[in-house]
């Protein structure tokens, strides 16, 4: 029993051997394993965020005032906005706001110093809401800028209720500590299932898929052989980018790193076995391509990554907990920016497990019967 065993791992780790030797023969599937998931997040850490830099700011103003002045002066003096025109004309803004030269304009009526004085001050803010984002950060920022300007010209006026913010976890409230520690699951995720998908496609391809029914190796043996690599090669770029996310964008990591690791395990499951059951279901390697693609994008869609899950229909927020990323990425964003424990994220990490072993033995299944 115990020399079985033993033949058994030595061909295991013949055919792991095998993989990495084979993965790596080709420069471009190097720079496409470890290079490639670097730049992703370079590119999504610096692109995909909802913070406003420099939006253009369109000012009409009736009044000529200092004080009119001063409130416009309050919005550019910001790094928020930026001055993409003035007017006196109204339809001059309009004009801008149709045309994309502005996504928020100000409108100061005539006699607006001496209302203000009086304490009944009055100004329109126009804002583009085609980006409805965009536009509900900007109508937070200028309702901001208009409250403090307000505050500053009349320091004895109090709104009726006296708000005190104080942002827990993200106290800068930057979008890239939001998204950045997500971009990690998101790549994981894509490299596991396009190399395994692909990896035994292209053995099927170019027909030593036969070759390997016929050798010594079990069934259990080669998909142990095939998947093993993949998952060595998602831990390594697990590594990778989140070295880049601490030291190069400085993301916060108050949680364990042991947690990570391990949720990053549950996780790769749920990739291998998603890349293993599209390799039954394909024929080549550009159909491969394809339903790896149509499998992430809903799963990214699905993950809460760019859109709360709280903010989908009722049906989708169930179908949700299908997703494997959106438990991860709950997980990581948890670790990153709470520290959060075992004993909060244990639902999160159940939910991997089984996800995660249902996909990776429904796929051994098929993939026995199709392949071997």
């Amino acid at each position: 029993m115990t020399l079985r065993s033993s033949d058994s791992a030595e061909r295991v780790l013949g055919m792991v051997a095998k993989e990495f030797r084979q993965i790596f023969r080709d420069p471009r599937m190097a720079r496409f394993v470890l290079v490639a998931p670097v730049l992703q997040l370079l590119v999504f850490g610096y692109a995909v965020s909802t913070d406003l830099r420099r939006t253009p700011f369109f000012v009409v103003d009736h009044d000529g005032t200092q004080a009119s002045r001063a409130l416009a002066d309050a919005f550019t003096a910001t790094d928020y906005f930026r001055l993409a025109g003035a007017s006196d004309s109204p339809n001059d803004l309009v004009r801008a706001l149709d045309h994309g030269a502005a996504v928020i304009g100000l409108e100061v009526p005539p006699g607006f110093a001496a209302d203000l004085d009086a304490g009944r001050g009055v100004v329109q803010v126009l804002i583009d809401g085609t980006n409805s984002n965009t536009a509900s950060v900007a109508q937070g920022y200028a309702e901001r800028i208009v409250l403090d300007y307000a505050l500053e010209r009349q320091p004895s006026f109090r709104p009726p209720v006296d708000l005190r913010e104080r942002a827990w976890y993200n106290p800068d409230l930057a979008s890239r500590n939001y998204n950045v520690p997500a971009v990690v699951g998101a790549l994981i995720l894509l490299v596991c299932l396009l190399l395994t998908s692909l990896a035994v496609v292209r053995e099927r391809e170019i027909g030593t898929l036969e070759q390997l029914q016929v050798s010594p190796l079990s069934s259990a043996e080669l998909i142990a052989g095939k998947t093993i690599p993949f998952a060595v090669i998602g831990l390594v770029d697990l590594v990778f980018v989140t070295l880049v996310a601490l030291l190069w964008f400085h993301i916060p990591f108050r949680g364990s790193p042991l947690l990570l690791l391990a949720a990053s395990i549950l996780y790769l499951l749920s990739g291998l076995g998603t890349g293993l059951l599209i390799s039954t279901v394909s024929k080549t390697q550009q159909e491969a391509f394809l339903s790896s693609f149509m499998v992430f994008m809903p799963a990214i869609l699905l993950s809460g990554f760019m859109f709360p899950v709280s903010s989908m229909p009722k049906l989708f927020q169930w179908l949700t907990l299908l997703n494997p990323m959106r438990h991860y990425i709950e997980i990581v964003r948890a670790l990153f920016l709470k520290g959060a424990g075992a004993s909060l994220l244990w639902r999160q990490f159940a939910a991997l497990l089984v996800i995660g072993a249902a996909l990776l033995g429904f796929a051994t299944a098929r993939f026995r019967k199709t392949a071997v």
